[in-house]
């Protein structure tokens, strides 16, 4: 495996930032730094130099949706995981959906060896809460974690059942593994296709009242206080379920949570004229809720960001919104829209490092989140400055149904290593 040494480089940790080199020896940091370029391996190295560019621990995504198996013309293993390393990515985590359903441990070992042959960057999946995500009876929840499972969640279909969602939250806690929770009254968002107010009401489109939401975070949390258990909070979209989240988090409730890029940078007016590829559940919120988030993003309320990365072919986007599919693609995007949010003095680019790396490496107990001496050389260098143009022609994903086609993002991911491999980058340069 080659010997790599970036010169230059601003090195950033949810700590700060400093400039130096960075030494990779087979699948290890070597050395950061002033230490760097004197570390008796840099002789051999192939020298690169990253003036102007930035390391941050690789990016960990905690909440996508690769496809595989099941729904190979969307997404494959590979090809999910090369977007994800063109993202910066160097770990993800599916979710369950698939056919079949991740709910017994054959299909965390399947997933884990495809993964093992095919992908670009580590795969930690999540298994389901319960079986077929039917929510009438629970998963093999021991037996899946023993598999390779890194979480549990019935993510899209939340389980409504209230006592056997307590059951769940008390075996999680028993094998200490976090619930990630879609938090939703399905009753109350039945039928409806985008975020419920004047602008649904303008386009005549069934509405998603946030109220369906926020019942749902506030059925989690009180559960989760109920059985001492961690559960994590997915793509939080409005203000009223981030003051209960606040709330818990003041009584010693074991509650963390996630936003995406897409409610930082877009609101439901963004929806125009029927944009199917701005269609996700839950849907983008009002601009009052878009600020909420940014405020408990800068804030540090919200723990991590995530992409909830959701492909679909065409056949699904591109017919009437109210038949198209909820679901956008992110994996690709998610650094230049937080670079965005950077440029806009929303958060530092440490804190960027914080949301997407370290957090959730925290929040799921998996490796990473750190650049050290000694960690696994899984790392991203980026170009905070070198904006790019969003086309659905260069998505390396086999979908393309992103939010931000057509948007000027203000940088982007030039070289993603994973274990010492470099998994995205001009490999002319690293030769």
């Amino acid at each position: 495996m080659p010997v790599y040494l970036f010169t230059g480089l601003d090195l950033l940790a949810a700590s700060g930032a400093e400039r130096g080199g960075l030494l990779i020896v087979d699948d290890k940091i070597a050395a950061l730094g002033k230490e760097a370029a004197s570390h008796p391996a840099a002789q051999s190295a192939v020298t690169i130099d990253a003036r102007g560019l930035t390391a941050a621990p690789g990016f960990i995504d905690l909440h996508v949706h690769l496809r595989q198996p099941g729904h190979e013309y969307k997404e494959t293993i590979a090809s999910g995981t090369r977007a994800a390393a063109a993202g910066g990515f160097t770990a993800v985590c599916p979710m369950a959906n698939t056919r079949p359903v991740n709910d017994e441990p054959g299909h965390t070992r399947f997933i884990l060896e495809t993964a093992a042959r095919q992908a670009s960057a580590r795969v930690y999946p999540v298994a389901a809460l319960s079986m077929g995500l039917k929510g009438k009876g629970l998963s093999e929840m021991a037996a899946l974690k023993e598999a390779g499972a890194v979480a549990f969640s019935d993510d899209g279909l939340p389980l409504a059942d209230n006592r056997l969602f307590r059951r769940a939250l008390e075996y999680a806690r028993g094998l200490d593994m976090p619930v990630i929770c879609h938090s939703e009254d399905l009753s109350l968002s039945a039928g409806g296709v985008m975020h419920e107010g004047p602008v649904s009401a303008r386009l005549g489109l069934p509405g998603i009242p946030a109220a369906a939401e926020t019942l749902g975070v506030a059925r989690d949390i009180i559960l989760a206080e109920l059985c001492q258990a961690r559960v994590h909070i997915a793509h939080v979209s409005c203000a009223a379920s981030l003051s209960l989240i606040a709330a818990a988090k003041e009584r010693g409730v074991r509650v963390t949570c996630e936003t995406a890029p897409h409610y930082l940078l877009l609101c439901d007016e963004d929806v125009g004229d029927y944009d199917t590829f701005r269609k996700m559940n839950p849907p983008l919120r009002g601009p009052e809720d878009r600020q909420a988030l940014r405020e408990a993003l800068a804030g540090g309320l919200i723990d991590a960001l995530a992409t909830d990365h959701a492909p679909h072919s065409q056949l699904e986007k591109q017919i009437e919104f109210d038949q198209a599919a909820f679901g956008v693609t992110g994996l690709e995007t998610a650094l230049g829209a937080m670079l965005q949010l950077v440029k806009e003095g929303v958060i530092t680019l440490p804190r960027l490092a914080e949301l997407m790396s370290s957090a959730p490496a925290r929040i799921l107990g998996v490796p990473g989140g750190r650049l050290r001496p000694g960690e696994a050389a899984d790392v991203v260098i980026f170009d905070p400055s070198r904006p790019w143009r969003v086309r659905e022609e260069d998505f390396y994903s086999l979908s393309a149904n992103s939010p931000f086609i057509g948007f000027t993002l203000p940088g982007r991911a030039l070289y993603t290593i994973c274990a010492g491999r470099l998994t995205h980058g001009p490999e002319e340069k690293l030769t």
